[in-house]
């Protein structure tokens, strides 16, 4: 255990029933309640990050409606007011790519026809999703093309799809590099329908990899030859990050046979690149709202999480922007969530325990506002953050919910004035509701061993 470790441990430990209750004190002095999310006193709220360039907001869960809607309405204000060009948020590159095409005008075609067909279906397809993507259209059709919000994803699964892609686009735009292509993934073509046991056979029988062939395809799309041919410079762009994702998967897919830390790092360090691909992308006042679970968004260095190790886009953000990032968290006590029993198993609608007294989420619960933000970013806040400073269990629901196991597989320790900027409060909350029937066949392609 590091030496930070073992004084957050210790501080736990000396912790009493006298600072427990200044916890609940100081948070209900500050926290500032939230207005309903159509009412025009709801935006302002959010007006003190208008500076930032990059804006995290995080969930409790990837099924819960009120994170999504709170999310939504933070964001429509920040790109209503304050000029953010982009939303980046845990999804695949080749799904979110749909969604991003429909709010830019550049399809008629419905993204919920090819978008999101596998397991969790409901974490993207959803109506707060299908609302927010609707609203987003509507924005982007009253403005020059330059100035259309993106709409991208920065996760690293998409191994088939991505391939399927950066082929689709050489065999349009240089068929001798398309032919190239098709020989450096054919190494990995086998497998993109099972790529963990690709992992399991390079990692455990001493099987080739395919790093290199993947690294020189990636190379060949960043060369100067495509550059000269190229005549749609966002499909190059798409292409172009199709191919780092095929990259990322097949690192990923190996360093799962490495451990858990090794592969979320990986995870996270490819969606953290993205996020700065895409600021760079979109050039030098690109301003970005980050949508991920709360487990991404909080610094991880304030959790057990990094204590064992594991780094996030929220830990890379603070220390890549500073002040520039804002973090921030959301909680509820109880209510319902979309969730299911295991990976590739169906959805329920499961009720939600009520939060465990040594829990953050307790906390908020006796501070009595049913739903605030409590921002400790204000330098005069000092009494707040050293409050906030003590070390709590934080849940985290992800697509698995197991409530009979909620302490072991959905508490984990963190100091909430360093992991977060701010946090939303909703007291009780409701499930998310999925959009129509999918498509069965449209399983996991990929292995996706972490619920968050």
């Amino acid at each position: 255990m590091s030496a930070p470790a073992k004084e957050r441990l210790q501080r736990f430990l000396r912790r009493s029933s006298t600072s427990e209750n200044r916890i609940t004190e100081v948070l209900r002095q500050y926290a500032e309640p939230l207005p309903d999310l159509e009412s025009p006193d709801f935006g302002p709220l959010f007006d003190r990050y208008a500076d930032a360039r990059v804006v995290l907001i995080g969930e409790a869960s990837h099924g819960t409606a009120d994170f999504y809607r709170t999310r939504a309405a933070i964001t429509r204000h920040l790109i209503e007011h304050h000029g953010f060009t982009i939303v980046a948020v845990e999804a695949d590159w080749p799904d979110a790519g749909y969604i991003d095409r429909y709010v830019r005008g550049q399809t008629n075609d419905d993204w919920k026809a090819v978008g999101f067909k596998r397991f969790p279906t409901w974490m993207w397809r959803n109506t707060d999703v299908e609302a927010f993507a609707q609203w987003l259209r509507r924005h982007n059709e009253q403005r020059a093309p330059k100035e259309h919000v993106e709409f991208r994803g920065l996760d690293v699964y998409s191994l088939r799809n991505s391939i399927a892609e950066v082929l689709e686009y050489l065999g349009k735009t240089d068929p001798e590099l398309a032919k190239q292509a098709r020989e450096r993934y054919s190494c990995l073509s086998r497998w993109q329908d099972e790529p963990a046991i690709y992992g399991h056979l390079v990692e455990r029988t001493g099987k080739d990899s395919c790093e290199d062939a993947v690294v020189n395809q990636l190379h060949a799309l960043l060369s100067d030859r495509l550059e000269m041919l190229a005549q749609d410079e966002e499909a190059l762009f798409n292409a172009k990050q199709n191919a780092r994702v095929v990259r990322a998967a097949e690192q990923y897919y190996r360093a799962m046979y490495r451990g858990s830390v090794a592969s979320w790092n990986l995870r996270d360090r490819h969606m953290f690149d993205t996020l700065q691909t895409l600021l760079e992308h979109r050039g030098p006042n690109a301003k970005a709202i980050v949508w991920a679970h709360n487990s991404h968004v909080g610094n991880a260095d304030a959790t057990a999480m990094g204590w064992r190790g594991e780094f996030n886009i929220g830990q890379l953000c603070r220390s890549a922007y500073e002040r520039e990032a804002v973090l921030i968290g959301m909680g509820t006590d109880r209510g319902t969530v979309a969730a299911a029993d295991d990976w590739d198993g169906d959805m329920y609608i499961k009720d939600v325990r009520p939060s465990r007294p040594d829990s953050w989420e307790h906390h908020f619960l006796k501070a009595g506002v049913p739903a605030s933000l409590t921002d400790w970013r204000d330098f005069r806040r000092d009494d707040l953050r050293e409050a906030l400073g003590e070390l709590n269990l934080n849940r985290a629901i992800g697509v698995i919910y197991r409530p009979e196991t909620e302490r072991m597989s959905h508490y984990f320790e963190t100091v909430l004035a360093e992991q977060f900027d701010a946090f939303i409060w909703i007291e009780e909350t409701r499930a998310v509701t999925p959009l129509g029937d999918t498509d069965p066949a449209g399983s996991a392609d990929e292995t996706y061993p972490f619920g968050l």
